[in-house]
């Protein structure tokens, strides 16, 4: 396992155009759902426990060497809402272009090739994780840490919040991070034996229909 290409594949400057996304936190904070560093953490838990295991699970799955169009089917059926899966599959195509210019890799090409609209962003993951030396535990981690620092990062924006209060919402939940990326590593390996079913299929239905409430805003500051 190459720690370097994990910091590279974490660090939020990665050209995966994720910066323009804020999992859901600009409509909760237009809802008065999330005002504040405390609020924060309790939507990056609770989007960590539901979406972010999901997301972790496909990713390793797809580290392991798993099929990626099963898994690809997998993510749109655990994905409800319309405006989540065209989001997905948009931030896989960008992290794809991104990972074939950074670690070029025969599968990268074949998943290019297959899916020229975009493949769901979990199994690019996944699959970027493959080719740039990693195992399902770091793809897991590395989904898993994006399902949270996203909306961190993001509600900084929205709300003007001390990006110190941010960075320690994400540092607070370090551990249970740790934990559910394991979980999710461990399921991929039961996938490997019995099929996609095996996966995590954890579902935040408010997340799904604030999606769909935020893709019909006329003005927006994030694309979801």
């Amino acid at each position: 396992m190459s720690l370097a290409a994990l910091l590279v594949l974490a660090d939020g400057r990665f050209p995966a155009g994720g910066h323009a996304h804020s999992g859901g936190a600009e409509a909760a904070c237009k809802a008065g759902r999330i005002h504040d560093a405390s609020t924060l953490e309790e939507f990056c838990r609770g989007r960590l426990h539901t979406a972010g295991l999901t997301a972790a699970a496909l990713a390793a799955a797809a580290a392991l060497g798993l099929d990626p169009a099963v898994l690809d089917a997998a993510a749109d059926a655990r994905t409800p809402s319309p405006a989540l899966r065209a989001a997905a599959r948009r931030l896989g195509r960008q992290l794809l272009r991104a990972a074939r210019a950074t670690w070029p890799a025969a599968e990268l090409d074949a998943l290019a090739a297959a899916f020229p609209r975009g493949a769901h962003q979990p199994v690019v993951l996944g699959l970027t994780a493959r080719a740039a030396g990693l195992g399902p535990l770091e793809a897991a981690h590395v989904a898993a840490y994006e399902s949270v620092s996203g909306p961190a990062t993001a509600t900084v924006r929205l709300l003007g919040l001390d990006p110190f209060e941010a960075s320690g919402v994400l540092a607070r939940l370090g551990p249970e991070l740790d934990a559910l990326s394991a979980r999710a590593a461990r399921a991929a390996d039961r996938a490997r034996r019995d099929g996609p079913d095996a996966l995590p299929a954890a579902s935040s239905p408010l997340l799904d229909i604030t999606a769909e409430i935020h893709a019909d805003w006329p003005v927006r500051l994030f694309a979801s």
